[in-house]
């Protein structure tokens, strides 16, 4: 058990995972831990309370959650924290509104589909990684 502890995120960079599935959450969580420090929020108003409260490196989120979405915690993080929404990488499933569509076609932010592998997320989480360094 210490091994793991001490192997947990061995890149040193902080990851939010925001997603409202619980399954979903506890699995990508146990995916990323390895390499990344990993927190998890539940819905678009906790992951505005968690980025308020600490730093992180890059945010998975899901673009379509009940209540807040990923697509509205994109425009508040762009309204109050300028940059910080460049940090977000969008998990999708493959359902899009109208309105979701449009959002994908006009931002730049990296987005993986769901179901996705380890090497997907963790090519697009180096990806934000690297975009939020260079703000």
């Amino acid at each position: 058990m210490k091994e793991r502890v001490a192997a947990a995120g061995a890149s040193g960079h902080r990851v939010l995972v925001v997603e409202d599935e619980d399954a979903v959450a506890a699995g990508l969580r146990l995916l990323l831990e390895q390499e990344y420090q990993v927190d998890v929020a539940s819905t678009g108003q906790e992951a505005l309370a968690k980025l308020s409260s600490a730093p992180f490196d890059a945010v998975l989120c899901d673009l379509m959650m009940p209540g807040m979405s990923g697509i509205e915690l994109f425009r508040v993080l762009a309204s109050t924290r300028p940059g910080l929404e460049q940090k977000l990488v969008f998990m999708t499933g493959g359902a899009f509104t109208p309105e979701a569509e449009a959002f994908l076609e006009e931002i730049k932010n990296p987005r993986v589909e769901k179901p996705f592998d380890f090497a997907s997320v963790d090519q697009l989480l180096r990806l934000a990684v690297a975009r939020g360094a260079a703000l």
